[in-house]
């Protein structure tokens, strides 16, 4: 089934079209989105006072990509953050005359509107030990737990067909990595080795004393799914041992909604107090050549459910359901 003629259902109407790895941060009583474009050469940002706005919200262009260089190529998984009182947008690039050397940068805005104020390059995190950031990174996200700030990303290692994982490593402010790298999760599952071994898109949510990580894993065709993990809200997440991860998909692709290859999501909290979750998914499965360059992954968002302190990923719950 093609993108000419997909079955169109209730579930599969786009919240945002053409806009992969989706962000979403309700803050300081506004919306914000963000995301991937499908010419991967740019970081835009919406606002709107609702949910619902963010559909037709004006979309702002914050920066370009180089020419050429760094930061010229594969302009990838915008996230804005607020850190410390500081707007930041955490971006992977590559360059023009290597377009897999994919690294994580930065944008600081000078000013305490993301939309108005002026935003300008901060580079990369610095690092403790040396080693970060050595071979094809993206995805940097961070969260508080406990008091203190975390940062994750994947990464990957090995050669030839490389293994993209998860790493963890305290942070010191916006820029700057307090710590040495942990690594978090591996590609250890066979849902997580389609065509690609792969962990990435973390994403954090917490709720009643826990804190909770989603990923995606395999290829980003129709294999492309949801992982989680979870640990407790004020645990030392750079201990290993407090974390917990389930050895299942908790999200993955249902041809009966015409969801294929769900994935590289985030969660935000309604004006409700309810977690919502944006996430990216195509309405067919049939992909002529390179899935990444399909520009037809587009932006859902659910409500999600809850069963023992868990949380369930319904397509029952998908708003804008046409």
């Amino acid at each position: 089934m093609n993108k000419d003629n997909f079955i169109r259902t209730p579930y599969n109407t786009p919240f945002i079209e053409q806009r992969a790895d989706p962000y979403i941060l309700h803050e300081g009583g506004k919306y914000y989105f963000t995301a991937s474009v499908p010419a991967y050469d740019r970081v835009v940002l919406r606002c709107a006072q609702t949910l619902e706005g963010l559909r037709t919200a004006e979309e702002k262009e914050i920066w370009h990509c180089h020419d050429q260089g760094v930061m010229s190529k594969h302009i990838w998984a915008p996230e804005l953050h607020r850190v410390d009182g500081q707007w930041v947008v955490y971006f992977a690039a590559g360059e023009m005359e290597d377009c897999w050397k994919i690294r994580p940068w930065a944008l600081l805005c000078d000013g305490d509107d993301p939309m108005t104020g002026s935003w300008r390059e901060a580079g990369m995190l610095e690092v403790q030990d040396g080693f970060t950031f050595q071979d094809f990174s993206l995805d940097m996200t961070t969260v508080v737990s406990g008091g203190r700030r975390y940062c994750v990303w994947a990464e990957k290692v090995s050669v030839g067909r490389k293994i993209s994982n998860l790493y963890i490593a305290e942070m010191d402010g916006a820029m700057k990595l307090a710590t040495p790298q942990m690594l978090l999760t591996s590609p250890t599952y066979a849902w997580e080795r389609h065509n690609f071994w792969v962990n990435e898109g973390p994403a954090f949510m917490k709720k009643d004393g826990r804190i909770f990580m989603t990923y995606s894993a395999s290829d980003t065709g129709p294999a492309y799914c949801m992982g989680l993990l979870w640990a407790n809200e004020g645990d030392d997440l750079m201990d290993i041992s407090v974390w917990h991860k389930a050895n299942l998909p908790v999200m993955k692709t249902d041809e009966q909604k015409g969801i294929y290859g769900p994935g590289h999501n985030s969660f935000f909290t309604g004006d409700d107090g309810e977690i919502y979750m944006a996430y990216h998914a195509r309405p067919y499965d049939e992909i002529i050549g390179d899935p990444l360059y399909d520009p037809n992954r587009h932006c859902f968002v659910m409500k999600l459910a809850w069963k023992d302190g868990m949380p369930v990923f319904d397509l029952e719950n998908q708003l804008f359901q046409a």
